[in-house]
C-alpha cells in the first residue's frame, strides 16, 4: 500500500516499546500516531502555540486503532497520515503504520473538535481556517487511495 500523503521519518522499535509478547505494546502504537501526526497539525494546519495563545484549541473526541500486524524489536515502523475529512467545527485524520514491506500494520483514525477554550465548547473554525482545512483537504484526497473501511464519520461541511 502506499503511504498517505503526509509521510513522518521512520521510528525504529526500541526494547522499551515491547511487551512480555516480543512485540511493540498497544500504548506504543497509539503514542506513534499521536506524536508523528502532531508536526502537520502544528505546521500544515497552523494550530501551534499562537493559535492556543488566541483562545483556541482542539479535543480529542474519539479515537479507533486497529492492529493487524505486529513490530517487533529494531523494525522499522512508518506512519503516514492524511486530514481525511473537515467541516465548520470538526477534522477527521487518518494514520496508518507500515513495516519495510509497505504492508499495513495499524489504522488509526481521530475526530477532534475545534474548542473555545474561554467557554470549553465547540465552535466554528474561523472562515479562513476553514478555507485552510478544505484546501489541504482536496489537495491530499487527490491521488490518494484508501483500501481499507473508514470507521468514524463526521458531517460533510454543508450538512
Amino acid at each position: 500500500m502506499k503511504p498517505l500523503p503526509y509521510i513522518h521519518d521512520s521510528i525504529t522499535v526500541t526494547e522499551s516499546m515491547c511487551d512480555h509478547n516480543g512485540h511493540m505494546n498497544v500504548n506504543h502504537y497509539y503514542k506513534l500516531f499521536d506524536s508523528t501526526y502532531t508536526s502537520f497539525y502544528i505546521n500544515e494546519l497552523g494550530f501551534d502555540e499562537d493559535y492556543i495563545k488566541s483562545g483556541f484549541s482542539t479535543f480529542t473526541l474519539e479515537d479507533s486503532i486497529r492492529y493487524l500486524n505486529e513490530f517487533t524489536l529494531d523494525e522499522k515502523v512508518y506512519p503516514s497520515f492524511i486530514l481525511y475529512k473537515a467541516n465548520k467545527k470538526l477534522l477527521h485524520f487518518i494514520g496508518i503504520l507500515q513495516n519495510e514491506d509497505a504492508e499495513l500494520a495499524a489504522i488509526f483514525e481521530t475526530v477532534l473538535g475545534h474548542i473555545d477554550l474561554q467557554k470549553r465548547k465547540i465552535v466554528n473554525f474561523s472562515d479562513d481556517k476553514i478555507q485552510h482545512t478544505q484546501d489541504i483537504c482536496q489537495k491530499q484526497k487527490e491521488g490518494t487511495d484508501i483500501s481499507f473501511e473508514i470507521k468514524l464519520a463526521i458531517k460533510d461541511i454543508n450538512e
